[in-house]
């Protein structure tokens, strides 16, 4: 568990399902992630699976599940993060705050020493996030990632961007 000045940092626990799905089943939300909109089933069954796994950090605030952060480790040297955070809780910060706890205390107390973000050159707020956390951009990718297809059952690629920070 991390704690920062308004938030608290913890694993997925089952009883989650409520607020994963408020902010999951929003189209907006989800629009740049690799899934579509959840149903309630499906976000009931996520906060249990999610309950299970390390990389999954759950940002409550005020007792409210606000948002997750994805901290997964590639080896003890290298992670990638990601995070999805509930639109009524956009612009105050808290995906900043989440974020740069998680890089701190991975750099603090892990060997950790160099974390990458994948995201989606068409979502802004999440290249200037990692902007604001002092990452660079390394890289542009152009067409090099799918998780959808097209009614013929053709690939809808996607470009990538890929930002960087090293201890």
């Amino acid at each position: 568990m991390l704690k920062t000045e308004r938030l608290i940092l913890r694993p997925f626990e089952e009883g989650d399902g409520q607020d994963l799905y408020e902010y999951l089943s929003d189209p907006e939300v989800v629009k740049f992630e690799p899934y579509k909109p959840y149903t309630k089933e499906e976000a009931y069954k996520e906060a249990v699976n999610r309950s299970a796994m390390d990389c999954f950090l759950a940002v409550e605030l005020n007792g409210k599940v606000i948002g997750n952060i994805y901290f997964g480790k590639e080896d003890e040297y290298r992670a990638e993060i990601g995070w999805v955070f509930n639109r009524a809780f956009w612009g105050h910060g808290y995906a900043t705050e989440a974020a740069k706890a998680v890089i701190d205390d991975a750099f603090e107390n892990s060997k950790i020493c160099r974390i990458v973000a994948m995201l989606d050159p068409q979502n802004p707020a999440s290249w200037k996030l990692c902007e604001r956390l002092g990452m660079t951009r390394e890289g542009h990718f152009i067409r090099n990632v799918y998780f959808f297809k097209d009614a013929s059952g053709e690939p809808i690629w996607k470009d990538t961007y890929q930002y960087a920070i090293l201890k």
